[in-house]
């Protein structure tokens, strides 16, 4: 655990942040006012508001792990003080992260061994739990509002269910289809880089 981060956030991080497999869905948000509204009816618990978050994503100059599908990225958030490892593929829904407590000598060791960082993202982040989904609203300068809605688990027979539910309970706060987000926001941002 990271000594910086509030001691109140512990259970809530074991609970909903544990697992290798995660289930995201991610849409635009068109009215990000009415969304919070729709989340808000259903008494959400609040994990983090208006969080900032900055992620660093690392390659080796080859970009042999884009190549394989992977991706390493060191996140910071502030003002929680949270600082995250999180390594995602080569499958689609494999998504693992850890606690650090030294964002610069992780960033240190990892340039040690020839990774730059090849792509930064900021965000300003709310996280919030309904049951045991975890939901975020996200800004990003540039691509605008969205809303993720997810749920980490170490049982990949359970995907599958748990998509349909994520499906509906997106339904069920207003969410379409046709805002659904295919991209991640590494891809949206590089093509948002590459203009």
């Amino acid at each position: 655990m990271n000594p910086a981060m509030p001691e109140a956030l512990a259970p809530q991080i074991n609970a909903h942040f544990n697992g290798k497999f995660e289930v995201e869905l991610k849409y635009r948000l068109l009215d990000r006012h009415a969304f919070f509204a729709a989340l808000q009816m259903r008494n959400p618990e609040i994990m983090l508001e208006d969080n900032l978050e900055h992620d660093c994503y690392f390659d080796l100059p080859s970009q042999s792990l884009k190549g394989e599908h992977k991706s390493l990225c060191i996140r910071e958030m502030q003002p929680s003080g949270i600082m995250l490892w999180i390594v995602k593929g080569p499958e689609k829904d494999r998504c693992e992260a850890v606690n650090i407590t030294e964002v610069t000598k992780a960033k240190s060791m990892l340039h040690t061994l020839g990774y730059e960082c090849v792509l930064e993202i900021k965000k300003r982040r709310s996280i919030y739990f309904l049951g045991e989904f975890h939901l975020t609203i996200d800004h990003l300068e540039g691509l605008g509002d969205f809303a993720e809605l997810a749920i980490m688990t170490n049982d990949e027979t359970l995907l599958p269910k748990y998509e349909a539910q994520l499906q509906q309970l997106a339904a069920d706060l207003g969410l379409s289809e046709t805002q659904r987000e295919l991209l991640s926001y590494r891809q949206l941002q590089q093509a948002l880089n590459d203009l």
